[in-house]
């Protein structure tokens, strides 16, 4: 039996993997890949503006502290798989509304992305920082890459937008 992630209770007629539309977004997984999958497209959902950041900022606060490390881990990863650049912290910065002299703005402006190993009052300020900075270098990659449409699961999302402004 699959493992439904997100806020619908049960997809109907779901197989592995496939992408749904209800009230939000569902996701339908293979047994045992939860948290991977799960992962990915809440901070896709994040960057691309779907899902609210305060609601990203819970889910992330809810972790425990291996798994938060994990998914800073992954943000950074998908920040430099989307090319983000040094150029981009500033801007970062000012959509994470941080203060700049936070840690983590601090480390970003001197392009240390790993900040996985944070004291935890910091790792929820690197969240939203890292999002931040992901948001930034994936729409800069969807305008040049994929502007006439791309194969890149991630970038389907916005397919199935939630009702609402997100809060960036």
């Amino acid at each position: 039996m699959a493992a439904i992630v997100g806020d619908i209770p049960r997809a109907q007629g779901g197989r592995p993997g496939s992408i749904g539309v209800g009230k939000g977004l569902r996701v339908v997984l293979p047994e045992g890949a939860e948290n991977v999958h799960e992962h990915q497209v809440i901070l896709n959902k994040l960057a691309q503006g779907i899902r609210p950041m305060a609601e990203g900022e819970a889910w992330f606060t809810a972790l425990a502290e291996d798994e938060q490390s994990l998914v800073l881990k992954e943000l950074v990863q998908f920040c430099v798989q989307a090319r983000a650049v040094e150029t981009d912290a500033q801007e970062a910065i000012a959509r994470s509304g941080m203060r700049p002299t936070y840690a983590p703005a601090v480390m970003l402006t001197r392009w240390r992305l790993n900040m996985s190993h944070l004291p935890s009052y910091d790792r929820a300020r690197a969240f939203r920082l890292l999002v931040a900075l992901f948001a930034i270098a994936d729409n800069r990659r969807r305008e040049r890459h994929c502007a006439d449409g791309c194969s890149h699961a991630w970038h389907q999302l916005t397919a199935h937008r939630d009702e609402g402004p997100a809060v960036t």
